[in-house]
Order: structure tokens, then sequence, then C-alpha cells
């Protein structure tokens, strides 16, 4: 294609609704995006109402993802169990299903995606120097590429080790005991320093998504499945599940992430999208909204803008962002903390609609 107007770095959900509605509108749109067509990622493969929402506004039937209905929510700290109705409706969808979907939408609007190629630095806010040596100007840059960093453009005010954070993510296939105990369920498992959800997706396949601290990780020598192990006092109906299914491939992780961390500043045509706008803790299950929501925001700013729009962007999509981060980041640091969970379960177990209130709380957009 010729020179693109606007290039876009990363094929996951916020890079391809920026695409999407990017060409839509007929600006000439470039989306590259690192690894090969077809992956998943490390995701809870949780989709809630609010994203759901967004992605109908952008064209995308919610019907037609074909994801596994979500109702109600359990939350499991060591032998205590809690239960409630979700306040919204759900599904579980594999970040594999839902990313073909949106990458081939924004081929269908106009836009050119281009597969196995990675970008490494960013030069001038508005060039992008790829592996292969080529370099990409554009009038304005959509920097989508999740929790990891280009050279040369870190988060403003996040540190260069980000938190002591870890995402792990396995998929299974679980047992026919597991598919009738979590049908309809997003089951969350509290343990110190970290959490677990677990959640049935279009396929039939279980995603498992764990949040830990790093120095837990170490302790267990790097090893997901020695680090399961250390947890069979803390949540021994996790190691249940896990044993009773079959792994379906290697684990797969993300370090440093920085939870609760809000892009506040950007240049003068670089818009940050998806974790590069926000990082949500994922006990809340809003990063899909996130994505879509800032994709969306960033798209009509440039439209109605043009690159000079970039900065209010980015400071109005912070301030819409403040509300559900630090809610999140509230229940984390309670989920993450045998000293304040414990009370707490019993306080819910008396009151159980709080439950609906924080996770009503976290959401991005209505």
């Amino acid at each position: 294609m010729n020179k693109p107007e606007v290039l876009v770095i990363g094929g996951g959900p916020a890079g391809s609704v920026a695409a999407m509605r990017l060409a839509q509108a007929g600006t000439r749109t470039l989306l590259v995006e690192k690894r090969d067509e077809g992956h998943d990622s490390v995701c809870g493969g949780f989709i809630s109402a609010d994203a759901l929402g967004l992605l109908k506004r952008a064209g995308i039937d919610p019907d037609a993802l074909g994801g596994h209905p979500v109702n109600r929510m359990r939350f499991q700290l060591g032998p205590r169990r809690l239960e409630a109705a979700l306040p919204f409706p759900a599904i579980g969808l594999s970040r594999r299903r839902l990313d073909a979907i949106l990458l081939q939408a924004a081929r269908d609007a106009g836009a050119t995606v281009q597969f196995g190629r990675s970008a490494r630095s960013l030069m001038g806010g508005r060039t992008v120097s790829f592996a292969d040596g080529t370099n990409i100007a554009a009038a304005a840059v959509m920097l989508a590429t999740g929790k990891l960093n280009l050279r040369g453009i870190m988060r403003p005010g996040e540190s260069a080790h980000g938190s002591a954070k870890v995402g792990l993510r396995l998929a299974l296939r679980p047992s026919a005991a597991c598919i009738v105990d979590l049908t309809g369920m997003i089951e969350l498992h509290l343990f110190a320093d970290g959490y677990a959800g677990l959640v049935l997706q279009e396929d039939g396949t279980l995603n498992l998504c764990l949040s830990i601290g790093a120095q837990r990780l170490r302790d267990a020598g790097g090893s997901p499945d020695q680090l399961l192990a250390m947890l069979k006092n803390e949540a021994p109906l996790l190691l249940e599940r896990i044993a009773a299914g079959r792994p379906l491939g290697d684990w797969s992780s993300i370090a440093r992430i920085p939870y609760g961390w809000r892009a506040t500043e950007t240049l003068p045509g670089l818009f940050r999208v998806g974790d590069q706008a926000a990082v949500i803790a994922s006990l809340a299950g809003d990063g899909i909204g996130i994505a879509i929501a800032s994709a969306t925001a960033a798209s009509n700013a440039f439209l109605n803008g043009g690159p000079a729009a970039a900065p209010a962007y980015q400071r109005d999509f912070a301030r819409r962002a403040r509300r559900p981060l630090v809610c999140a980041e509230l229940l984390r640091a309670i989920a993450e903390s045998p000293a304040w969970s414990r009370p707490i379960a019993r306080m819910l177990s008396i009151r159980p609609q709080v439950l609906a209130w924080g996770a009503t709380a976290t959401r991005i957009a209505a």
C-alpha cells in the first residue's frame, strides 16, 4: 500500500478495532502484528457486557462470537466458597477466536494487515523501526502492543521494571465433572499474593489465567507446575480441577505487569490504546472492555482532530479509566492478602450482593 495515514502496532482487540474503525472512515490504515495469524494470549478469556456492547456499536454481532454464556461468579478462598449472580451478561471466549474475528473485520473494512513483523522501536513518535531493518512513517501511530513496550517509548510514569506481577495461562481439556460445575460460571481462586481464574471457552476448553507475585514464582524455581504444587494448601480445588483435566500445550507467560497504570500524556500523533492506555487488574475481567473503549475513543479522536488530537484523547481516556482501575486495585489488594480476604469473605457470605457491586464498579463503559 502507499504510505499509511495511520500505522497500528499490534493485532489484539485494541489494534484491530482501531484499524477497523479508521478504515471504515476511509483512512489508509496499516496494522502490523508480530506473531503469525491464529494464536492465543495470556488473557482471562472473559468478556463482559460493556465490552459486548462496545463490539456491537462497532458493527460486531456479539451473538456471532459463539462464546460460552456466563451468568454467575464464584470466589474460592481455601475451603470457603462464595457465589452470586453476575449483574450483567458475559461470555467465555478464547483470544484466538476473538482476535481472528476482529482482524477479519479490519480487513473487510479496508485495512491492510501484515503478520510476522516485529516492531522494535519508535522514533519521533510517528516512525516505527522493525526487526527486519525497515522503517515505516505515518501521520499517526496507534500503539496497541499490550503490556509490552517498544524501545524509546516506555510508558510515562512507569518504572523500567513495572510491577512485580507475572501472568500465566494454560488451556485445559476439562473433566466431565468440571464442565458441569463450571457451566455458566467464572470461578476465581484467591491465595496469598495472587489469584487464578477459570472459565469455559466457546470450543469447550477451560481457560486458566493466573496472576502471581514474581517472588513466589522465583521460589518455585520459575516453574508454573512447581508453583501449583506449592499452592496445594491454599487452593486445593484449583489443583483438583487442573489434575482432572488435560493440558493443551504449554504455559504462556508475561512478566512485569503494571496493574493500575494509566497513560495521562502522549506525543502528538501517538495514540496509546488497550494496555498501553490503561492496565486493569485481571481480577476485574474488563481488559477487553478497556481495549475496545480506548480504540473507539482514539479512532474517533483522530478522525475528528487528526494527529494533534492524541494528547487530549489520552488525558480524557485516563480520566474515564480512573474509577474502574482504582476499584480494581482495591479489590486486588484485598484478594491477594489473607489478612483482608478472610474477614471480607465472612462479610460477603452475609451480604453477597456486594460482589455484584464490585463487578459493576470495575466496568469501563455501560
